[in-house]
């Protein structure tokens, strides 16, 4: 009776787990899992502004060493760089980087270069499962400046203009909007009854603005917004005239220039034919003959044929 009485806990506590697995199951979780260094993350994913601080969050949740050695490591463009080692901080991140209690780490001022996966590593010599880790993913997002903006200054009704806008600097890559007097521009004007009279095409993502044939009333001041999560930037205003194109008066000045041409070639003509081009300063009593070859010089008299010696022939 006693024995029975002293196997009546046992059989009661295997009854037990065998009527409710899950309990057996957290039972031996909690003994698997006993000495067991484990992290954890308040936010894995952090997003922060240039020149901003941040918090990478990494915290031991069970570990039975009261000493672990933490290790910080960076991990871009498929190169991974120790962050803190040897219980300090290393790299680009020296002198603005500390250790956060006993395992986060705070990075002051950071820049668009801290972009990156970083991952926190303990290992706990006293537990079972010694070495334990955990990635975080630091997003560092960049104001955009001001774009840069180029706006044909005139252009003849009826033809294609295209209008670009372009920034380099913001992160993640800004998105651009443009302005005609104030007034933002659809990405398409046939989607917009107010724009009925234009035709053109606005790509957002690269900042092209394209118009198939612009009219009169596309004339206006236009400009451009690049914006992300940190912000926007615009350019400066810049104009855009469109134009009639005068057909009638270019024909009559190409007509007029064709005649001009005509007039000038025919007073040419006429000029050389009468003499005008012709050099008749040449005469009888100006005409000097070259001088001989033997060394005396002839001089004319009035009769042809008639001379007599400047200088003594030379022996």
């Amino acid at each position: 009776m006693r024995g029975e009485r002293a196997r009546g806990p046992s059989a009661a506590l295997d009854m037990a787990l065998r009527r409710r697995p899950a309990l057996a199951l957290l039972l031996l979780l909690r003994g698997c899992l006993l000495g067991a260094v484990n992290l954890k993350s308040s936010n894995r994913n952090p997003v922060v502004q240039e020149f901003e601080s941040v918090e990478l969050s990494c915290i031991i949740t069970d570990s039975q060493t009261s000493d672990p050695r933490i290790e910080w490591k960076k991990i871009q463009d498929a190169q991974t760089t120790y962050v803190y080692f040897d219980n300090k901080i290393q790299g680009d991140l020296a002198g603005r980087a500390e250790l956060l209690g006993k395992t986060s780490l705070k990075i002051w001022n950071v820049t668009r270069t801290d972009s990156a996966l970083y991952r926190c590593e303990v290992v706990a010599r006293d537990d079972r499962k010694e070495i334990d880790e955990i990635v975080i993913e630091l997003t560092v997002q960049v104001k955009p400046v001001s774009p840069m903006c180029r706006v044909p200054r005139a252009v003849p009704a009826g033809k294609a203009a295209t209008l670009t806008c372009q920034e380099g600097e913001g992160s993640p890559r800004p998105r651009y909007s443009w302005y005609r007097d104030d007034v933002p521009l659809p990405t398409d004007s046939r989607a917009n009854p107010r724009f009925r009279n234009s035709s053109f095409l606005f790509d957002a993502e690269t900042g092209t603005l394209v118009f198939s044939a612009v009219h009169k009333e596309d004339s206006g001041r236009y400009y451009c917004i690049a914006s992300n999560d940190a912000g926007s930037a615009r350019c400066e205003e810049q104009e855009m005239e469109v134009y009639d194109l005068n057909i009638g008066g270019i024909i009559g000045g190409v007509l007029v220039v064709l005649a001009v041409l005509a007039l000038i070639t025919v007073g040419i003509c006429c000029a050389y034919r009468r003499g005008y081009f012709i050099n008749n300063k040449q005469d009888g009593d100006s005409y000097k003959s070259p001088g001989r070859p033997d060394g005396v010089n002839y001089i004319r008299t009035d009769e042809e044929g008639d001379f007599r010696h400047k200088s003594s022939f030379v022996i």
